[in-house]
C-alpha cells in the first residue's frame, strides 16, 4: 500500500504528523510544558474540568498569546509556499520552478524595505510588501504580453526582468537607508522571522490563505490536463489561458501574503513539492494537499530549530536554506521518477 495508491490515507497520516508536531511545538520553548498539561488546559478552556486560576492565566499567556500565533503562522506560511511552488511547477512543467519565478518575492522585499525606509508602521510595511509583490508579477505578465501571446517562455523572461528590476530597486533602498537603524532592520526582515506574528493577524490571514489553497486544489484536474500540452487540454474542454493565469494569480497572492507576514522564506516552494510528488505521483489532486501538509510540517520544524538551537533566535530564512539545500539534494536524483510516476 503506497501513498500513490491510497492518497486519502497518506493525507490522513500527514495530517496526524502535523498535529503531533504542532502539539510538540506548543510544549517546547524556554519554559517547557508537558503535553498532558496542554491537553488539560484545552479541556478546561472547553468547559471540562478545572484548573487553578493563576495557572490557567499563565498557560493562556504562554500558549495562546505567545506560542500559538507562531505555530499557526508557520503552518499557514509553509502550506502556502509549498502549494504555490507545486502550482507554479505544474503550470510551467518545470521541476526547477519556484514561487519567485515571476518576481513576487523580489517585489515584496522591495516593498517592505521601502516601508521601513519611510519609517512606516508594521501594517504599512506589510501592505507595501504585499502590494509590490503583486506589482512585480503584473509587470512580468505585462512584459510577456507586450512581446507576444504570453507563452511560457515569455512569461519566464518577463519574470526574470521584473525580478531583476525590483532587486535593483531594493539595492537602491538599502543604499539610501540609514546604516545605524534602517539598514539592519531591512536586512533582518529579509532573513525572515515569525517572531512578530500576532494571533489577530494570523487568524485574519487564515481566510485568504485557506481560500486560495482550496481554489488551487479545485483547479488540480485542469493542471493535470495542462501537463499533456495546450492542444490536448483544449481538446478536453479546459480553458488553457484562464487556468494558467488563474493558477498564477492564486499562487502569487499566496506568496505575497506570506512575505508580508514573515519576510523572505526560501526553498520551501522549490523542494517540498518534489518530496510530495515522490509520495503521491504527479497528479495534482493528491499532490497539492500533500504539499500543503508537508510544507506546514517543515516550516514548523524550522521554526522550532530557529528558536531552540541557541539562546538568541535565528532568522527562519537561514534555517530553511540550511535544511532545504541538503533535503533538495537528497530528492534530486529521484525528481524524474516523481514526475513520470
Amino acid at each position: 500500500m503506497t501513498g500513490k495508491q491510497h492518497p486519502f490515507l497518506l493525507h490522513q497520516g500527514l495530517a496526524l504528523l502535523l498535529a503531533a508536531l504542532a502539539l510538540y511545538a506548543l510544549s517546547t520553548g524556554p519554559y517547557p510544558l508537558a503535553v498532558g498539561e496542554i491537553l488539560r488546559f484545552l479541556a478546561v478552556s472547553c468547559g471540562f474540568g478545572d484548573m487553578p486560576a493563576e495557572r490557567q492565566a499563565l498557560l493562556y499567556n504562554l500558549l495562546v498569546e505567545i506560542r500559538l500565533p507562531r505555530v499557526l503562522a508557520a503552518m499557514l506560511i509553509g502550506a502556502a509556499l509549498a502549494v504555490s511552488g507545486a502550482a507554479f511547477q505544474g503550470v510551467f512543467q518545470n521541476p526547477l520552478v519556484s514561487p519567485n519565478l515571476l518576481g513576487v518575492l523580489s517585489g515584496a522585499a522591495f516593498g517592505a524595505a521601502l516601508g521601513i525606509l519611510v519609517g512606516g508602521s508594521w501594517l504599512l510595511i506589510q501592505t507595501s510588501a504585499f502590494s509590490c509583490g503583486i506589482a512585480a508579477v503584473v509587470a512580468a505578465l505585462f512584459i510577456a504580453r507586450s512581446f507576444g501571446q504570453g507563452s511560457l517562455l515569455l512569461l519566464i523572461l518577463g519574470g526574470i526582468i521584473s525580478g531583476a528590476l525590483f532587486s535593483a530597486l531594493l539595492s537602491v533602498v538599502k543604499y539610501t537607508a540609514d546604516q545605524e537603524n534602517q539598514l539592519p532592520e531591512i536586512v533582518i526582515w529579509l532573513m525572515g522571522s515569525l517572531s512578530g506574528a500576532r494571533l489577530r493577524d494570523v487568524l485574519w490571514l487564515c481566510v485568504p490563505v485557506v481560500t486560495l489553497i482550496t481554489l488551487l486544489c479545485a483547479l488540480s484536474r485542469w493542471l493535470d490536463a495542462l501537463a499533456m500540452g495546450d492542444d490536448e487540454a483544449r481538446a478536453l474542454g479546459v480553458p488553457v489561458a484562464l487556468t494558467r493565469y488563474g493558477v498564477i494569480g492564486c499562487a502569487t497572492l499566496l506568496c505575497a501574503i506570506t512575505v508580508s507576514l514573515a519576510g523572505m522564506i526560501g526553498w520551501i516552494g522549490l523542494f517540498i513539492p518534489h518530496v510530495a510528488r515522490l509520495l503521491t505521483g504527479p497528479g495534482h489532486t493528491s499532490l497539492l494537499p500533500a504539499s500543503a501538509l508537508l510544507g506546514a510540517a517543515f516550516l514548523l520544524l524550522a521554526d522550532l530549530a530557529a528558536r531552540c538551537f541557541t539562546t538568541q533566535e535565528i532568522p527562519i530564512g537561514i534555517i530553511t536554506e540550511l535544511f532545504g539545500i541538503p533535503v533538495f539534494l537528497l530528492v534530486l536524483r529521484h525528481v524524474r521518477r516523481g514526475w513520470n510516476a
